[in-house]
């Protein structure tokens, strides 16, 4: 499996190249502040309970940002969080000696290279955990970008203005958007993939060295992130402590499955999970304890809650799933 140095400064330069979650993804959540931002009519109910307590341990930083909440979640990683959208999506910063590299790049909404380069002045590398559009926001800012060699991530580097307009549906914005930014014309921006990576990949920051794993289900190209030496497992969408997504066209049941089962493997290896949505921190017994869930759900041992569009959740023992509804009679 190779080990990839992001030394070569020419292609790693930062110089810019120029449920959508329902409520049920909501729990309370912390609140930014609103400098700079314009004034938004809508107080949906998901957002009238923030701040979300587990933030409260964290150690804050770039605390005058109006739209991102940085937070140190261990020594050289920084979770990226976007409270005022109900994706509520969290991008980690992960910095080594020499490079470092970004784990998503969130909605797009506003700018994430700006709080970037604030944290580090090393040269970055942009990786998603998986390509649906709150994570691939802001792909276009950046020079380098890795992409997971399939279809799905190549269909969507196109980008997208339907799926980005969906995000500003009413009910979608708490508080404030930026001052300057139009609605009307959000889209996902075009990016360029600058080189396609697959499983067991290795990105090499200097004193910190990452591995790919990839992870199916939720989409195709869904990857999980493992710094080995620290412990650390980034989990993207194939977990994050609310309804998880397994409902869209592009979501694989049986894949999903079989990768949160390698995930359970790591558990007795990793000291934290850290998830792209609402909060950045978890314990990892949560990995054995999502293969048990899923399986009960699957063996349909769980009763759906039937929600609006064909949707249900599923829930046990604290996790909850977003499937599509059973058929008629059928729990």
């Amino acid at each position: 499996m190779k080990v990839v140095s992001l030394l070569l400064a020419a292609f790693f330069s930062v110089n810019s190249v120029s449920l959508s979650p329902s409520v049920l993804n909501h729990f309370p959540s912390s609140s930014s502040s609103s400098l700079s931002l314009v004034p938004q009519t809508i107080s949906p109910d998901w957002c009238k309970a923030l701040p979300r307590p587990e933030y409260k341990s964290l150690e804050r930083v770039l605390p005058n940002d109006p739209w991102f909440e940085v937070y140190k979640v261990a020594p050289g990683v920084f979770a990226i969080y976007e409270p005022h959208q109900a994706e509520e999506v969290i991008s980690y910063l992960i910095v080594g000696t020499k490079q470092a590299l970004l784990f998503d790049t969130g909605m797009g909404i506003a700018n994430i290279r700006k709080v970037v380069t604030q944290l580090t002045s090393r040269p970055v590398v942009v990786l998603n955990s998986h390509t649906h559009n709150d994570h691939v926001g802001g792909n276009s800012l950046f020079t380098f970008i890795f992409g997971m060699d399939t279809d799905f991530t190549r269909q969507n580097a196109k980008g997208s203005r339907d799926d980005a307009q969906e995000e500003l549906a009413p009910g979608m914005v708490c508080g404030d958007l930026p001052k300057g930014f139009d609605p009307k014309t959000y889209a996902t921006k075009p990016w360029h993939v600058s080189l396609f990576v697959k499983n067991g990949f290795k990105i090499n920051l200097g004193g910190r060295v990452l591995e790919i794993i990839s992870t199916p289900g939720h989409t195709p190209d869904a990857i999980c992130l493992i710094d080995r030496a620290n412990g650390l497992l980034f989990t993207g969408d194939t977990y994050y402590p609310a309804p998880i997504w397994l409902y869209r066209p592009e979501t694989n049941l049986d894949a999903y499955v079989a990768s949160v089962k390698q995930l359970a493997g790591l558990a007795p290896q990793v000291k934290l999970v850290l998830g792209a949505h609402n909060i950045p921190v978890a314990d990892p017994s949560v990995l054995p304890r999502l293969v048990t869930s899923i399986e009960a759900v699957r063996a349909g041992k769980i009763e759906a809650k039937p929600l609006e569009g064909g949707k249900a959740t599923y829930t046990t023992d604290g996790i909850t799933f977003l499937l599509q509804a059973p058929p008629a009679g059928v729990k």
